[in-house]
């Protein structure tokens, strides 16, 4: 603020960088807050792969496994018996 108020080569060249640091920090944080969006979308859209490869791995094991038989029981059975 002193570098406003004083009229001097040296403080008008001060001045003048302060600004141009203020003017940088305005442009570093906006793009810091536009990089976060888009790190923030792409987390979702992990998240949301994430999930589908899950569920993928989930149908190839159920694939995977042998499937249940029933065996029969060896010998005569009456008919209300089967089933």
């Amino acid at each position: 603020m002193l570098s406003s108020i004083l009229n001097s080569e040296q403080a008008i060249k001060i001045n003048i960088a302060i600004m141009r640091a203020f003017v940088r920090l305005r442009e570093f944080l906006s793009s810091n807050k536009e990089l976060a969006a888009k790190l923030t979308l792409l987390e979702k859209k992990i998240e949301k792969h994430d999930e589908e490869i899950k569920a993928i791995f989930g149908a190839i094991r159920q694939l995977m496994a042998p499937p249940e038989t029933k065996k029969r029981k060896i010998g005569f059975h009456r008919e209300e018996e089967k089933g």
